[in-house]
Parts: structure tokens; sequence; C-alpha cells
């Protein structure tokens, strides 16, 4: 027996308590007997089934980022660098060097060809002649274009007054004859048969109105017996329940795929750090001693033993035939001129010009007592 009381539970304890762990979704309470009795055997076959699928999943995921990285971004960055040299390169060094140049030059000389010759056609040939034409325009051909407007105007206003004093006889004409009888027709004969057409039409559409609508509640009457209210028994009593419990179903189905995806996950790393952790024991600390332990050492001794002194070696080698060559190319540089002065002598002394200023050694000082004009 407890003497002790337990302090009540805190409401950010009950909270933290009925918080999912590991960003796992718990199920609705009150789901019923049916859902828990679906839930836990299809979560078992969820996770039979996906969990195969998941590791199968993580392996080659792992597979695909290993050779991306080792295979696929390296052939690709060599394949874009290759696609640059092809294609790129020589298409720029083409532009560059040749279209550029080309279009350049063939520009300016269409500048030397075409635009000064236009410019010059324009200036000195075309100005003058649309000056000349706009001076003849302005001083001919208006005034006569003015006369003859004139004139056309004068006859257009008699042509005007013939024209309304003909018009104003057809339409008394056409009054009398035409509008007047239409009128009338209208009014006393066509009017009234309208009127008694439209009636006789008002009622035939409302015979024919009334008899569809008796026929109309008759049809649906008959069809809400025959197939509506058979429709509403089977959706309410059949349809609805099925519904209901395929939907329980397959959202028990849906939270246990999740659920198996998550487990699988979980399983699917244990395993592939388990496989790393094999694969360090048996391939990689074995090299990692060999090559500390082994190859170090021997990679040392060869290289203080056998490396070091062949590359010294090498250098002084290289340094006596350096010298040699050195010594080779003064006796040859002292034979060609042993030869060119037994075949043409010695040559002339050269005689250093006469110059106005004194020479370096004898230059101009102002600090010291030696000057140009006081030494020996």
């Amino acid at each position: 027996m407890e003497l002790r009381k337990q302090p009540p539970e805190s409401p950010a304890s009950a909270e933290a308590a009925a918080r999912p762990v590991h960003g796992e979704r718990r199920p609705a309470p009150g789901g019923g007997c049916l859902v828990a009795a679906i839930r836990i055997p299809v979560r078992i076959v969820m996770l039979v089934l996906v969990l195969p699928v998941r590791m199968m999943w993580d392996a080659l995921a792992a597979g695909a980022r290993f050779l991306n990285d080792t295979v696929l971004r390296p052939v690709g960055r060599a394949l874009l660098w290759l696609g640059r040299a092809v294609f790129v390169w020589p298409f720029v060094g083409v532009w560059r060097y040749v279209v550029v140049p080309v279009a350049k030059g063939l520009a300016r000389l269409a500048k030397v060809c075409v635009g000064v010759p236009a410019v010059w056609l324009y200036r000195w040939v075309l100005t003058p002649l649309g000056h000349g034409f706009a001076w003849v325009y302005t001083r001919v051909l208006v005034p006569a274009g003015h006369a003859v407007v004139r004139v056309l105007r004068a006859v257009g206003a008699g042509f005007a007054a013939v024209g309304r004093a003909v018009y104003a006889v057809l339409g008394v004409l056409a009054r009398c004859l035409v509008v007047v009888p239409a009128v009338w027709l209208r009014t006393w004969v066509l009017a009234p048969a309208g009127r008694a057409l439209a009636w006789c039409g008002r009622g035939l559409a409302w015979c024919a109105r009334m008899a569809v609508t008796g026929i109309g509640i008759a049809l649906y009457r008959v069809a809400r017996v025959l197939f509506v209210l058979p429709a509403v028994g089977v959706w309410r009593w059949v349809l609805a329940p099925v519904g209901r419990v395929l939907a329980v179903v397959g959202r028990e189905v849906r939270a246990a795929l999740g659920h198996a995806w998550r487990v699988a996950g979980y399983v699917s790393l244990a395993v592939g750090r388990a496989l790393g952790t094999l694969l360090r024991w048996i391939v990689v600390e074995p090299v990692r001693w060999v090559y500390r332990s082994v190859l170090t050492p021997v990679g040392h001794v060869v290289r203080d033993a056998v490396l070091r002194p062949a590359a010294e070696a090498a250098r002084g080698v290289g340094r006596a035939a350096r010298r040699a060559l050195g010594s080779a190319r003064a006796s040859a540089r002292q034979a060609r001129a042993d030869v060119r002065r037994m075949l043409f002598g010695e040559p002339a002394p050269v005689r250093a010009a006469d110059r106005r200023e004194p020479s370096v050694a004898e230059g101009r000082t102002l600090g010291s007592s030696t000057t140009a004009l006081t030494k020996d």
C-alpha cells in the first residue's frame, strides 16, 4: 500500500503523453470494435508486404546515389566539357574571328559603296528635284486645282438643285401610290387577321401545355414508384452500410501502409547500419591496418632508401650534363670566333662618336670641386 499521494497529472504532461512519437499518427479514439479487429491484422500484413519493398527501395536509392556521385556526375562533366569543346568553342571562334571581322568589313564596304553614294544622290540630286517639284506644286498645280474646284462646285450646285426637285416629285408619288395603300392594308386587313391567328395559337398552346403536364405528372409518379423508391432503398439499406465498412477498411489500410512504411524504414536503416559496420570490420579496417602498418613503413623505406638517392643522382647527372653542354657551347663559340678571325681577319675597332656633352665619368657635378672647369 502506498501511503503517499500521487501528484495530479498536469495538462502539459497529458498533452506530451498524447503527442505522437517519431511522427507516428495516433488513430482517432472511439473507433469501435470493428476498427480494432481490422487494424492489427491489416498492419501485420502491410508490414510483411512493405518491408521487402522498402529495403529494396533504400538499396536502390543508395546505389543510385553512389552511381551518381562516382559515375554519372563525372561522365556528365566530361560530356559537358567535350560538348563545349566540339560544338560551342568552334562556333565562338568562328563568330569572333571570322563572322564579326567579315561583317565589319562588309559594313564598311556597304557604307563606302552604297551609303556615301546614296547620301550624295539624296543631297545633290533628289533634294533639288524635290524643291523644284514643291515649287511647281505650290506655284502651278495648287492655283489650277482651286480653279477646277470652283468650276466643279458651280456645276455641282446646278445638279443638286435639279436632283432636289426630282426627289421631291418622286417622294410625293411614292407616298400617294405606295405608303398610303400599305398603311390602309395593315390597319384594316393584316392587323385583325394577325390578332385572330395569335388568339388561336394561344389556345392551342394552352391545350398542348395541359396535355404535356398531365402526361409528365403521370410518368413522374410511375418512374418514382418503379425506379426512385427502389434505388433509395438500395442506397440507404445496402450501399451506404457497405460504403461505411469499405471506408473504415480503406482508412485502416492507408494508416497501416504509412505505419508499415515508417517501420520498414527503421528496419532498413538498422539493416543498412549493420551491413555498413560489417563491411567496415571485414574490409575497411583490415585495409586501413595494412595501409598504416605495412604499406606506409614500406613506402617510407622505399622513399628514403631508393627514391631520394635516385632523385639526387638524377639531379647530379642533370647538373653535370648542363655543365658539359655549357662547356661544349662555349668551345663551339670560341671555335667559330677563331675561324672568323682566320678567314676575315680581326674586326675593325669601333670608333666612338664625338659628343658635345662629356662622358658619364667626366660629367659635371654641383657638390664637388672637380668640375669640368677645374679638373686636370
